[in-house]
C-alpha cells in the first residue's frame, strides 16, 4: 500500500497548487480513490505474470526518479489515469459535486431508430478534463519518457470512453417498447482493466532518433519527437525501452523475482510454466488440510449447528529447494462460514 499512498499524496499535492482550495477539497478525494482503483486493477491484471505490478512500479512522474520507460511503465500510467476519471465520472454522475451533474447534451435527441438520447449519462467529458489535470500535470519534463507518459495516460482515458455501454429503456403501451429512452454509462472497471491489458500485448516500441534526439530543445529534436508519437493511435500503449528480466532479483529496480511467487497449474490462466519453468525454478505443491464450519442448520431457538468439513487444498510455487516434500500436509482451522 506504499505506493499507493505515494502517488495518491503525488498527485493531490500537485493539483493543490492548481486549483483553489474549495475545488481542491471537492475533487481530492475522487482521485485518491481513483488512484487506488487503478493500483488494485493493475495488481488484479498481472497478478499471474512475472511481472505482478510490484509497489516499486507505483511511482508515476518522471520528476520523482521513475526513468523506466518499458512496457509495463506504459500500463501503470494507462490505468492510474484510467482509475482516476472513472471515478471521477461516476462521483459527479452521484451527485457528488455541485459543480457537475449528468451529462445530459444529447437528451432530446433522435440517436437511431426507435430511440433517442435521455436519462443520466456519466458525464465522462467533465471527469477527463478533470483527471487531466491531475495525472498530467505529475509530468514536468520534456523529454521522450515524459511524453511516453503523457501519451499513456491519454491512452487510459480514452479506454474509459471506448468501453461505456449504452443502457436503454423502453416506452410504449403495455410494455410494446415502441421507442426507447438510451443514455451511455460507464463499464465495469474490471472490463477497462482487460481492455488495456490487451492494449499493454500489443504495445509498440517506438525507436527514436538519438541523434536528432540530442539536439535537445531543439526544433531538430521537437520534429523527431512530433514524428514518433504521431505515428501511433492515441488509444494504443508506448514504450521506449525493453523489458528488464522479471525471473530475477535486482534490487537497484525493486524487482523480486519469481522465487517464492504463487502460480496456477490448471484453468485458462495456468502460470507456472511462465512464472517458474522458464525462469529456472522448480515447481512445488504444497497441500493444506483446512478444516471449517459446513451444512448449518438453525435450530429453534436460537442457536446454529454446524458440522466440521475438511478439504485439502492445493497451491503451487516457485522454488529452487530440492528438500521440499509435495506430500506434506499440515492442518489449519478457518473461521466458520457467514
Amino acid at each position: 500500500m506504499k505506493g499507493s499512498i505515494f502517488i495518491i499524496l503525488i498527485t493531490i499535492g500537485i493539483y493543490s497548487g492548481i486549483f483553489n482550495t474549495s475545488a481542491y477539497l471537492t475533487y481530492s478525494t475522487s482521485v485518491a480513490a481513483g488512484a487506488h482503483l487503478g493500483i488494485e486493477e493493475c495488481k488484479f491484471q498481472f497478478a499471474w505474470e512475472r511481472w505482478n505490478c510490484p509497489e516499486s512500479a507505483l511511482q508515476l512522474s518522471t520528476h520523482y526518479k521513475l526513468r523506466s520507460a518499458t512496457r509495463e511503465t506504459s500500463f501503470v500510467h494507462a490505468i492510474s489515469s484510467a482509475g482516476v476519471m472513472y471515478t471521477l465520472a461516476r462521483n459527479c454522475s452521484m451527485g457528488d459535486f455541485e459543480s457537475c451533474s449528468c451529462d445530459s447534451s444529447r437528451n432530446g435527441h433522435v440517436g437511431g431508430k426507435g430511440w433517442i438520447w435521455g436519462g443520466c449519462s456519466d458525464n465522462v467529458e467533465f471527469a477527463e478534463k478533470i483527471s487531466k489535470h491531475f495525472v498530467d500535470a505529475l509530468e514536468t519534463g520534456h523529454d521522450t519518457r515524459a511524453l511516453m507518459n503523457l501519451h499513456n495516460n491519454e491512452a487510459g482515458r480514452l479506454a474509459v470512453k471506448s468501453t461505456m455501454k449504452r443502457t436503454c429503456k423502453c416506452h410504449g403501451v403495455s410494455g410494446s417498447c415502441n421507442i426507447q429512452t438510451c443514455w451511455l454509462q460507464l463499464a465495469d472497471f474490471r472490463e477497462i482493466g482487460s481492455y488495456l491489458k490487451t492494449k499493454y500485448d500489443q504495445a509498440q516500441k517506438l525507436e527514436m532518433d538519438k541523434n536528432r534526439i540530442r539536439a535537445g530543445n531543439s526544433a531538430e529534436s521537437r520534429g523527431a519527437k512530433n514524428e514518433a508519437f504521431g505515428s501511433v493511435p492515441s488509444t494504443n500503449l508506448v514504450f521506449l525501452e525493453d523489458s528488464p528480466d522479471y525471473c530475477t532479483i535486482n534490487v537497484s529496480l525493486g524487482l523480486r523475482g519469481t522465487e517464492g511467487r504463487e502460480c496456477l497449474q490448471g484453468g485458462k490462466k495456468r502460470s507456472c510454466k511462465k512464472v517458474c519453468l522458464d525462469c529456472g525454478l522448480k515447481i512445488e505443491e504444497t497441500r493444506t488440510e483446512v478444516v471449517s464450519s459446513c451444512n448449518c442448520k438453525f435450530l429453534w431457538c436460537c442457536t446454529v449447528k454446524c458440522q466440521q468439513c475438511k478439504q485439502v487444498v492445493t497451491k503451487y510455487y516457485c522454488s529452487r529447494s530440492e528438500s521440499f516434500s509435495s506430500n506434506n500436509i499440515r492442518k489449519r482451522n478457518r473461521a466458520p462460514r457467514r
